[in-house]
C-alpha cells in the first residue's frame, strides 16, 4: 500500500477511500496486502488530480467511472463498425 501510495503522489488512506467509494479494488497477496493493477494506479492518479483540482473525492470517483465507461463504449463501437464494414467517423463528425 505505501509502494502504491508513492507511486501515485498520493497516500494510503487516499488510496483506501478509493476503495470504499468503489474505484479500485486491490487483489490480495497471500499475507493480507493490497496489490494494485498498473490500470488501477492510473485510476487513483487521474483521481488524485481531479480531487487536487478541487473536486470531491465521491465525484472525482464517479467522473472517472464515466470516463473509463466512455472510453469502452467508445472502442466498442469503433470495434463494431470495423466488423460491419462500416465508415470510420472523422475528427470533424
Amino acid at each position: 500500500m505505501g509502494r502504491a501510495a508513492e507511486m501515485t503522489g498520493t497516500t494510503a488512506g487516499f488510496l483506501r477511500a478509493l476503495g470504499e467509494q468503489g474505484l479500485i479494488t486491490p487483489l490480495r497477496s497471500e499475507g493480507g496486502h493490497r496489490r494494485f493493477s498498473r490500470y488501477q494506479l492510473r485510476i487513483a492518479m487521474r483521481a488524485r488530480d481531479l480531487v487536487d483540482q478541487g473536486t470531491a473525492i465521491d465525484a472525482a470517483c464517479r467522473i472517472v467511472i464515466l470516463e473509463d465507461q466512455l472510453e469502452e463504449a467508445l472502442r466498442l463501437n469503433e470495434e463494431l463498425r470495423r466488423s460491419a464494414g462500416g465508415p470510420t467517423p472523422t475528427a470533424d463528425t
